[in-house]
């Protein structure tokens, strides 16, 4: 198969492309970090990219929480507009199937129970709260304490920043190419990918890279909050073993498809930065109660679902994974 995988000399596109190849197909990289001319927004670079092209890998996005609204044009303008023009370079050119990047920041907060009214949805995190270091989102019906669990593909999508709403409306813009095309789309919602080549301090899964960078200074990793909220730390090869399943299955017609694409072990952003530094001989995190405000508490999903469907499994280990990070240079260093 003859992929196109736009984004393929990033982080995780570099990795899918090594994925292609070991399973004997042709990555072609559509790269601006390779080739200035090489922008996903320009309809005529994408229509030359897909000539002869089987399938399309799309990876190219900016990401990161953003600036509050202040920079909303440019994530729109990367992320949807420069997807609608390869969706529409793809219609015109008969390609008729695609992985999207997707990100679990579509869900807004994670699952949540609570003991009197079962599975709610908290609201935002009030600022006097998040400033008396009450962190945890409590019941919006009584103000009881919750117990966070993994949310389903199934769940109603709730982005709460502009990197978020962006993602989702890749969803839906993928979605509505099906339909119109007789294509068929999968999003795999990846969750906290960490692992080799991940660019020094980059806001995507930040705190992986921002620790990462800190240890290689010889600093202590400062952990957010108190350190307790959960998320899922899944290694860039799981990832990218996903997306060449994904392309490699038959995939519904006229739809798309979302898979949640974790590891399966929630784990505490506090418990990663201490194996981290432990992994890497370094200072021990410290905890500084800090905040950001476009920031979820727990987002833990359950990606059961990719593993019945298509046999995907992950196979590094979160130990593992970290003592090979640890070891790991990054971009930029």
């Amino acid at each position: 198969m003859r992929v196109l995988v736009t984004g393929g000399a990033g982080f995780i596109g570099s990795h899918v492309c090594d994925a292609l190849r070991e399973r004997g197909h042709e990555p072609l990289v559509f790269d601006v970090r390779e080739d200035a001319g090489a922008d996903v927004r320009d309809p005529a670079a994408v229509a030359r990219a897909l000539s002869g092209v089987d399938a399309v890998c799309h990876q190219a996005a900016k990401v990161g929480l953003g600036d509050g609204v202040r920079d909303a044009a440019e994530y729109a303008a990367h992320n949807d507009l420069g997807t609608a023009v390869l969706l529409a370079a793809m219609a015109e050119a008969g390609v008729g199937r695609l992985v999207l990047a997707g990100s679990m920041v579509v869900y807004g907060e994670g699952r949540y129970a609570c003991p009197r009214h079962g599975v709610v949805r908290p609201g935002p995190r009030a600022v006097a709260d998040l400033d008396a270091g009450r962190f945890e989102p409590v019941c919006p019906l009584c103000g009881e304490d919750l117990s966070p669990g993994l949310v389903g593909e199934d769940a109603p999508p709730d982005p709460r920043n502009v990197y978020a709403t962006t993602k989702l409306a890749q969803e839906h813009l993928a979605a509505a190419w099906a339909r119109c095309t007789g294509g068929s789309a999968v999003s795999l919602r990846y969750h906290n990918v960490y692992g080799p080549r991940m660019p020094r301090d980059t806001p995507y899964a930040g705190v992986a890279s921002f620790f990462r960078s800190a240890l290689a200074r010889g600093e202590a990793p400062r952990v957010f909050e108190d350190g307790r909220q959960r998320r899922d730390f899944v290694h860039v090869r799981d990832v990218a073993a996903a997306n060449v399943t994904a392309l490699e299955a038959r995939a519904a017609p006229r739809l798309l498809t979302a898979y949640n694409t974790g590891s399966g072990e929630p784990r505490t952003v506090g418990e990663m930065a201490r194996a981290l530094a432990a992994a890497y001989g370094g200072p021990e995190p410290v905890v500084t109660g800090a905040y950001r405000l476009g920031d979820v508490r727990h987002i833990t999903a359950d990606s059961s679902r990719l593993r019945a469907e298509l046999g995907w499994r992950p196979r590094v280990g979160f130990a593992e994974g970290m003592r090979e990070f640890a070891r790991a240079g990054l971009r930029g260093e």
